[in-house]
């Protein structure tokens, strides 16, 4: 008798749709192909408007191309730890704060001084990149901020100072 009416129906619903799918899947390709290429072309220091007939095989070949040109990133075995990444974060902010900090006239020098030997003892690293274990003085001994030349004025105060905190 043949088949179920019901799989005649998918068959023909399959066949129908083929085309369609065919159509997206290629439209994907085609505009996933124009990015690319609005993209490489810039990056190779190329104009757009000279490359506006490009064929595919050429925009994948550029993108080969130039990813190939790249130097090696390094491998993920390699890359910090969050721990590291945290300290050495911790670390440059130290060090722009022992800069910003005396320059600025907030605390007192002998305050602010105590203040970043303190933050330089917590984290356990001397502004040189050195552990404070290692090193035989004092955190403020190893880097002073350089004296400022001729008196700055003082910062504004009141409400019109933004703080983020």
């Amino acid at each position: 008798m043949g088949l179920p009416r019901r799989a005649v129906d998918a068959a023909e619903l399959r066949k129908s749709l083929k085309p369609l799918l065919e159509k997206r899947r290629r439209a994907r390709i085609n505009e996933s192909l124009s990015q690319l290429k609005g993209l490489i072309l810039p990056l190779l220091g190329r104009e757009s408007s000279r490359y506006s007939k490009l064929e595919k095989a050429d925009i994948l070949e550029m993108t080969v191309r130039f990813l190939q040109e790249l130097p090696a990133s390094p491998c993920p075995a390699a890359a910090p730890t969050p721990s590291d990444s945290y300290r050495e974060g911790y670390s440059a902010c130290l060090a722009r704060l022992s800069l910003v900090l005396p320059a600025c006239r907030v605390l007192e020098p002998a305050v602010s001084a105590r203040l970043l030997e303190h933050l330089w003892r917590t984290a356990g690293a001397t502004p040189d990149g050195g552990r404070a274990a290692d090193s035989g003085c004092s955190p403020l001994q190893t880097r002073r901020p350089a004296s400022p030349g001729p008196s700055q004025p003082a910062p504004p105060r009141g409400p019109g100072l933004w703080r983020p905190w």
